[in-house]
Formats: structure tokens, sequence, C-alpha cells
């Protein structure tokens, strides 16, 4: 039987706006939490990226001027990359400045625009997603450190979410998620060529009712750890954590008042290591956000794990 553990409340946004979206939380070292508001309410075109000091429970808003998908700190101090609306762009956190450095992608179609990425030491991993969730038209990209060059690996997903790229069993492996397949795949990823090989479903997760979203792999690569966007009307959201190797889920991180957990992230603490995990109050009624009392909040909670790797930062 699986190991189960409640997390709570780390971070509660102040406005509604704030609570609607919540994504993306990345460890940026020194007790700081990177993360993102992809859009301040079921109407708005504009996010922010949210810098939360972890000891002292301050968080610091830099509004956008579009809807940011990821955001991960880069080599420069104080400069985020984030994949915003259809364009990668630098921004500077001190200057508030931003500067595209690739894109638009999807010129294929429209009605898209950037969602999950991961970092990898070849490069960056992105995909996109159909804002009306209805065709099979967003891309899949990879931005090559070695060329600065941005190559589509796919133009056939809905939802792209949870990814990250790893060793398996010897060979480079994109792992993916395509939300509304509910299924993780793994794909051979040949960086040089800017090619994904065929995939094969790692995690089938096709008779559950929650979505797949966010992903991160443990500390060991032996296994994943997703968090699940709920859509029903259910006590607790749940972040699993399910082997590689055979799909065997290992354990659950429950997510009380909060059905629609969003992105999961391991963070290096003084107590250890935590994972802190995004929610959404995104489609929710007033009656169901009154019911759901951590509905878009950062919640937190122990893991068995002991050290983690500093984690990846863009090469800028």
């Amino acid at each position: 039987m699986s190991e189960s553990i409640e997390t709570t409340v780390l971070f509660r946004p102040s406005t509604a706006g704030m609570r609607f979206l919540p994504e993306g939380p990345y460890d940026c070292g020194g007790s700081k939490l990177s993360w993102v508001a992809i859009q301040h309410g079921a109407n708005a075109v504009v996010g922010s990226l949210n810098l939360l000091d972890l000891t002292t429970g301050i968080n610091r808003q830099y509004t956008l001027p579009g809807r940011p998908g990821f955001a991960f700190p880069t080599t420069n101090p104080g400069e985020f990359i984030l994949g915003l609306e259809r364009y990668l762009q630098l921004f500077n956190t001190r200057t508030q400045e931003l500067r595209i450095i690739a894109g638009p992608v999807d010129a294929h179609t429209t009605g898209t625009i950037i969602n999950d990425g991961t970092l990898f030491e070849g490069g960056l991993v992105f995909g996109c997603k159909d804002l009306r969730f209805a065709e099979k038209k967003a891309g899949l990209y990879l931005y090559r450190y070695s060329d600065r060059q941005l190559v589509e690996l796919r133009r056939d997903q809905l939802c792209s979410n949870g990814k990250e790229v790893i060793l398996l069993q010897g060979q480079r492996t994109l792992i993916d998620i395509d939300s509304p397949t509910k299924t993780v795949v793994g794909y051979p990823l040949d960086v040089e060529a800017g090619r994904l090989g065929e995939p094969r479903i790692l995690v089938d997760l096709r008779d559950g009712e929650a979505f797949p979203d966010g992903m991160i792999v443990t500390p060991d690569h032996r296994s994943v750890m997703i968090s699940f966007y709920n859509p029903n009307d259910v006590a607790a959201g749940e972040t699993r954590q399910y082997a590689l190797e055979g799909g065997a889920l290992e354990r659950v991180w429950l997510s009380p008042g909060s059905p629609r957990v969003t992105c999961p992230r391991l963070v290096q603490t003084r107590e250890g290591v935590r994972l802190v995990v995004t929610t959404a109050a995104e489609h929710m009624t007033a009656e169901q956000v009154g019911r759901h009392a951590h509905a878009g909040c950062l919640m937190w909670g122990s893991t068995p794990f002991s050290q983690l790797e500093p984690a990846p930062v863009f090469q800028s």
C-alpha cells in the first residue's frame, strides 16, 4: 500500500486573480522559490512572475504583459527565462525589461500559447496548449544551447504539461505529459538532430478521473511525481509518485481543501527536502471556492528524500 502524506498551506496569494491559476514553482536557491500566475482571472490576458521567500513568507510580484507558462532563473543574477504567450523572453527583475530571444512559436496555427517547460543540460524543452482545449494543434519545442536554435518536435498536442529530460535505460529520454491523454510517455530525444523517437507509455492513468498536470522526477530518477488537476468537487487534491519501471504507485501527497493541484517542485530547506505544490481555483464557482478554503494556495509537505542537487538554471 502506498504511503500518504498531507500537505499544509505554504502561501496564500492575496487576491482571487492571483489564486486563479498558479503554476511552475521552481527552487531558485537561498530559500527563494519562483512561481507564475498564468493569468489573473478567467478573462485575463496578463499574468505574473512571483518570487517567494520561504523564510519570511514575503512574495514579490512582477506583472507581465501577457500570460507566462513557465519561468526559470538564468545564469545572470535577477534574470529569468519566460515562456510568455508565443515567445521565449528574458526578464530582468531589476529593470523589469523584457527581451525576446526566440519565437513566435506555433506559426502553423492560431489560438495556442506556451505552457509548461523543463531545463536540461542540452537546453530547454517546452510545449504549448490550445486555449479552447479542442484541437490537437499545439507545438512541442526544443531550444538548443549549442546553436541557440528553436526546433519544433511535435505539433499535435492539446495541452502540453509536465516534462523532464533524463537518462532512462542509458538513453536520453523526454518524459512528457499531454494532459488529456492521461498518460506519461517517454520519447528518445536526439538533441543534435532535433528529433524525437517513437513514444512508449511509462505510466497509464486513463482509469482515473483527474488529469495529470505538472511533473518532476525524484532525485534518484527512478520515479516521477505528478500533480493532478481534478475538475470534480473532491475534498483533497493529489500529487502522486509512480515508478518509471512498471508504473506502480509509490506515494501520495494530499492537498486538503484544494482539488486542482497543478505543479510539484522539490525544495531544499533547513528542515530537509520538502515538496511544494501549486494549486488553482480555475473554473470553480463562488460556492466551490467557499467550500475549498485552500484553492489557489501554494502548499507543501515532507518527503523521504535527504538531499537535492541544485536546480538547473538557463544558460543565458
